[in-house]
């Protein structure tokens, strides 16, 4: 049976370091990923050079969500870290309940259309405040289109930090969530909170 060691650990570490930046130098990196913990779980976080293009929780499959991004943004996919930092430290600042909204630049390019423009809406949407589809829809200029609306939240590839939690349903209730209902009650509960 193999063990890995911790001389090969560090090793190996030190090996992911020099191709990650060696793989920047060269500008062969078109999308950076790292993974963060957090209180609703673990969250893959990806970035290309035009800001952060998903923020994914470890339910829909890390490793799905890296081929969707090879398949509709770039192959060149690497995990890097220190490409991430201030994403992650903004995330930690925001658990933490010391950050009321990102500044962190985002890319939509996996948003388009009517879900798109709707994605784009929801930063718009308070800290510690909630709206409906229905009044989301209206907000976009289609009032019928509150489950167009509802289809556009669950497919934010952008969670957490585009704040599609913030959004419920007519009567108050959740709704649904791509991180689960109970991501979404924690993060409703952390913003009320504050």
């Amino acid at each position: 049976m193999n063990e890995i060691t911790d001389e090969t650990e560090t090793t190996l570490a030190s090996l992911h370091e020099r191709l990650e930046r060696e793989a920047a130098d060269r500008g062969l990196v078109d999308v950076a990923y790292r993974v963060v913990d957090s209180p609703v779980g673990r969250l893959l976080v990806a970035a290309t050079e035009h800001g952060i293009v998903r923020v994914a929780f470890e339910s829909e499959g890390f490793d799905t969500v890296l081929e969707t991004l090879a398949d509709r943004v770039s192959p060149r996919v690497l995990e890097a870290p220190g490409r991430l930092d201030r994403a992650a430290a903004e995330l930690d600042e925001y658990f933490a309940g010391h950050r009321t909204s990102f500044d962190l630049p985002l890319d939509f390019a996996l948003s388009r259309g009517f879900r798109g423009e709707v994605q784009r809406l929801l930063p718009s949407i308070a800290y510690g405040h909630t709206t409906s589809y229905a009044r989301l829809a209206d907000a976009a200029g289609r009032p019928r289109a509150f489950r167009a609306v509802g289809t556009a939240c669950a497919t934010n590839p952008l969670p957490v930090v585009v704040p599609c939690h913030r959004v419920l349903r007519g009567d108050g209730s959740l709704g649904g969530y791509v991180g689960g209902l109970d991501a979404k009650r924690a993060l409703l509960s952390l913003e009320a909170a504050a």
